[in-house]
């Protein structure tokens, strides 16, 4: 059954080469690295962006401002639960899902770009697949807005 899911989706295929390295996705088939946001001000700077919300998810997206030759092919990726979604063990499971969604999609995700995913509690009830179509519309969307100003 999961691999019928995963058959179907293109993006599947080209990311199924990630690799975990000390915190950092890898795709092999590009330079792009997927990092973690982990201090505060990166999740306030990226709510200041662009976001778009879906039944599962919203997801925010802001430009990375610092243009070093490393940051240049990063993309900075946060995920937050807020408390009043759940107990710790469910928003965890959301976390948990949203990241293997993320390195389904990860060729979606443009550098340079800093995005932080908030979950949902519907993210726990609803069909993986249908998260995988959700995160790639939302994509889409999020890229076509005029980015805001941060």
């Amino acid at each position: 059954m999961i691999a019928s899911i995963f058959g179907q989706c293109p993006t599947f295929r080209a990311s199924a080469n990630a690799k975990q390295m000390s915190g950092k996705a890898e795709i092999s088939s590009s330079s792009i690295e997927l990092r973690s946001l982990k201090k505060r001000a990166q999740f306030l700077r990226v709510a200041r962006g662009s976001r778009v919300g879906s039944r599962s998810f919203s997801l925010q997206m802001a430009e990375d401002k610092k243009n070093t030759q490393e940051r240049i092919q990063n993309i900075g990726l946060g995920y937050t639960v807020t408390k009043k979604t759940g107990n710790s063990p469910e928003r965890n499971r959301i976390k948990r899902r949203l990241r293997e969604v993320v390195k389904i999609c990860a060729e979606q995700f443009q550098p340079q770009y800093d995005y932080v995913l908030v979950g949902r509690r519907n993210a726990l009830m609803q069909n993986f697949a249908e998260l995988v179509k959700e995160l790639e519309k939302s994509l889409a969307r999020i890229h076509s807005l005029k980015p805001r100003n941060t």
